[in-house]
């Protein structure tokens, strides 16, 4: 985000104008930076696509490619892993991919550097190499609103696939995904705000938003803003089954002896009404 100018204080009759105040911590703050802080958990990606895979095909993935990649923080988190490890990234937005390149690629070593390659374009229409490997993380696919849209793109996967490759997806759900809502986080120097501000039950469209409160006062307000469709898992699944794949699982996350969400997801073929959810997906090739 590029900084705004700090206002000025009105300056008292007949005196001198008061000294500018501080700059807010919203106008400061990175907000490629905090999303990956507040949403992003590449490590728990790695280690889950990398075990799930070998369990699957009884060997060792190396060429992944992200979709949708943002930052490229998991193509980083890849690279490092293992030293004959490769990733693609691919997102239409070059902004990203250059704070990407600047912040996360340059910090990686020059051998690292050269197993990561960016492309912006259409992740529909992308041509890339046979990969062991698509991720497609954080609902980023859910942009894709129609069916036959949605089919076409994870044919187009299948298809970037080698012959025993794996995608991986996330999706989130529950009852009150479809509510009008905020949620708040804390995290060190700030709040994350979750805010579903729009959802249309005809046609699944919803909005929402993300917001960064910070202790000084200041709100750094629709710091990203998302449209697209609430999709279900079985609806996923179908698709994802329409689209060539030969098997599809749902991961569902277990609980801790609390009842709280584990951060550990198993292979599922029923699961909870709970009032939310994030659930990970495989479909085989």
């Amino acid at each position: 985000m590029g900084t705004t100018k700090s206002r000025q204080k009105g300056a008292k009759k007949g005196g001198k104008a008061a000294k500018s105040s501080k700059p807010r911590k919203a106008d400061r703050a990175d907000r490629h930076a905090l999303y990956e802080q507040a949403v992003q958990s590449t490590e728990f990606e790695y280690e889950f696509i990398t075990t799930n895979f070998k369990r699957i095909r009884k060997r060792v993935p190396r060429v992944l490619r992200e979709d949708f990649c943002g930052t490229a923080q998991m193509c980083c988190e890849w690279v490092r892993g293992r030293k004959d490890n490769r990733a693609i990234g691919v997102d239409l937005d070059g902004e990203v991919l250059n704070w990407g390149r600047e912040h996360h690629i340059a910090g990686l070593t020059d051998s690292q550097q050269q197993c990561v390659t960016l492309v912006q374009e259409d992740v529909r229409s992308v041509a890339t190499e046979p990969v062991d490997i698509v991720v497609a993380m954080n609902f980023s696919w859910q942009i894709f609103e129609q069916r036959e849209m949605l089919r076409e793109y994870f044919a187009s996967v299948r298809d970037a696939l080698v012959d025993d490759g794996i995608c991986f997806l996330d999706i989130y759900g529950g009852y009150e995904a479809y509510r009008e809502i905020e949620e708040k986080t804390r995290h060190k120097g700030f709040t994350y705000v979750w805010e579903q501000s729009d959802y249309d039950p005809v046609t699944g469209h919803t909005v929402c938003h993300i917001h960064f409160n910070f202790n000084d006062g200041s709100r750094m307000k629709d710091a990203f803003v998302y449209e697209w469709r609430l999709w279900t898992l079985p609806e996923l699944k179908e698709i994802l089954l329409e689209a060539g794949f030969a098997n599809v699982t749902i991961y569902w996350q277990t609980t801790d002896e609390d009842g709280e969400p584990s951060g550990e997801f198993e292979p599922a073929t029923r699961g909870e009404a709970d009032a939310g959810w994030i659930c990970m997906v495989s479909a085989e090739k």
